[in-house]
């Protein structure tokens, strides 16, 4: 007789949140990741819930819309976001980990876990034994793509994510390189930030450089139809829209100042800590597919950067997802067959703190489900209710990967004049409806 209750497909921040939801109710969960056998394009270890990109989960404010999300997903008793309080490095009002610890500390807790058995498999098909979660991921290989496909009778989408640098601490120039917060004041401590700080002339030649870098070729993905996310577009594509477009995005310099002119820079780079003891740094918003060769030597155009020691270069990697809107209920599960429950970037949510709470929401599900209760469809008002909405209730035709954002909860009745108490007024009542329709 089995003698596992379900099967959780994927130990990334969706599969492992899933895995962990269901165990702690009481139900036997095994739970398959394909790594270290079956390595990809964007991993580097075989750790549960490796961060392939940036370190951070986001704003932590409550009135930020991923602070929003952190709040519920507390409320609902994340293993994510614990984890990450215990990796925790500074990084304003950002929830950022130190990636090594944080991975490590999932990884540990689930695998000694006594209701989880951990299997290194590569599963290639869609499981039919047992009720399941598929948390394959962005890279999910390709039989068990094809098992996806053939189950649902659509086409996978995809769209290509890029991965930003990381560079040592030690190698960077500190006479030039800032630390600052964005609007700190003059008398407050430092801030959590170290800034770059570029003039016009090399900004431009910065930008010039760029537009002219060769990219790496993206392997053996379609090449002919790139499908960029508009929220995680590689720097090199955003130079390509114009001269100023950096300046208005990633590299914007609001709220610095260089303390070299006291004046605000024409363009700024920000690096955050990237790990505990604080000998690595990341580009913020500076993912890139430029050769590694030409990003080494136009990374190093940046002030501050001359000497830079690169620990980790950018790549692009595809990511795939389904086509929610067609197949899925807002509880996550496929409308044709209720015990198959799905979570993660695979459903077309974006973020790593969207990635974990719709794990979070398909683990409570699917343990709903074993147990004969009814499933959690969270308000709309709250931050996971709209995103789970959003995802199922799109035009399919035109449907694209969604994060967390303000723009996608029902409209206030009487909305405060002021972005930031109108924010916070999303938040509470979000917060309030969730409090009131939370799983006892």
């Amino acid at each position: 007789m089995e003698p596992f209750s379900a099967h959780v497909v994927g130990a990334g921040l969706a599969g492992s949140e899933a895995a962990w939801q269901l165990a702690e109710r009481g139900h036997r969960v095994l739970l398959s990741e394909m790594r270290p056998r079956v390595p990809t394009p964007a991993h580097l270890t075989d750790r549960f819930a490796e961060l392939v990109c940036s370190n951070s989960l986001g704003s932590d404010l409550p009135d930020r819309a991923g602070g929003l999300l952190h709040a519920e997903m507390r409320l609902l008793g994340s293993f994510i976001v614990a984890c990450a309080e215990v990796a925790r490095v500074p990084a304003g009002n950002a929830l950022a980990v130190d990636r090594d610890r944080f991975a490590e500390e999932v990884t540990r807790r689930l695998s000694s876990h006594p209701n989880i058995e951990v299997r290194r498999e590569e599963v290639t098909a869609v499981p039919q034994a047992l009720p399941a979660v598929v948390a394959s991921g962005p890279l999910t290989s390709p039989p068990l793509a094809a098992s996806i496909r053939e189950l649902t009778g659509t086409d996978a989408l995809y769209f290509y994510d890029a991965i930003a640098p990381i560079v040592e601490h030690d190698s960077l120039d500190l006479s030039v390189c800032f630390r600052s917060s964005r609007y700190a004041e003059a008398d407050q401590a430092e801030g959590d930030y170290l800034n770059c700080p570029l003039n016009r002339e090399e900004y431009r030649r910065f930008v010039e450089a760029l537009k002219a870098a060769e990219r790496m070729p993206l392997r053996d993905f379609e090449q002919e139809d790139e499908q960029f996310f508009e929220s995680c577009l590689p720097i090199e594509v955003l130079a390509s829209r114009g001269d100023d477009a950096l300046a208005f995005g990633p590299m914007r310099p609001v709220g610095l100042l260089d303390p070299r002119t006291g004046r605000r820079p024409h363009a700024v780079v920000q690096l955050r800590q990237d790990n505990l003891a604080g000998s690595l740094y990341n580009l913020v918003g500076f993912q890139t597919n430029v050769k590694w060769g030409e990003q080494e030597r136009i990374l190093r155009l940046i002030p501050g950067l001359e000497r830079a020691e690169f620990v980790r270069l950018g790549q692009m990697h595809r990511n795939t997802f389904i086509n929610s809107p067609r197949l899925l209920d807002p509880a996550l599960f496929l409308r044709k067959r209720p015990d198959l429950f799905f979570a993660g970037q695979i459903v077309g949510v974006e973020g790593y703190a969207g990635n974990a709470a719709t794990g979070l929401l398909a683990g409570i599900n699917l343990a709903r489900r074993l147990e004969g209760k009814p499933l959690l469809v969270l308000p709309r008002e709250t931050m996971l209710g709209a995103l789970c909405h959003y995802v199922t209730h799109a035009e399919p035709k035109h449907f694209q990967p969604m994060k967390a954002n303000f723009g996608i909860l029902p409209p206030l009745e009487a909305p405060p004049r002021s972005k930031r108490d109108r924010y916070q007024a999303y938040a509470d009542r979000a917060l309030t409806a969730l409090e009131a329709g939370a799983p006892r």
